[in-house]
């Protein structure tokens, strides 16, 4: 179900949640929960990048 595009955003999500996780324990909550924010602004990019190709895939098939 997943395409090529989706890869690299859950990469950089689930990276994002471990290093958040990381620095949390680590280094300082502070940096660990401004890095977990990240993970949701990805999703949410994602989310906006799979509804432009689908936008362009719909409007593709009306044309043609």
């Amino acid at each position: 179900m997943f395409t090529k595009i989706d890869y690299p955003f859950l990469i950089a999500t689930f990276a994002s949640f471990v290093f958040s996780v990381a620095l949390w324990f680590l280094v300082s909550r502070d940096y660990g929960l401004f890095v977990g924010i990240w993970v949701p602004s990805i999703l949410a990019l994602w989310v906006g990048v799979r509804i432009v190709l689908l936008a362009c895939t719909v409007s593709r098939l009306r044309k043609g």
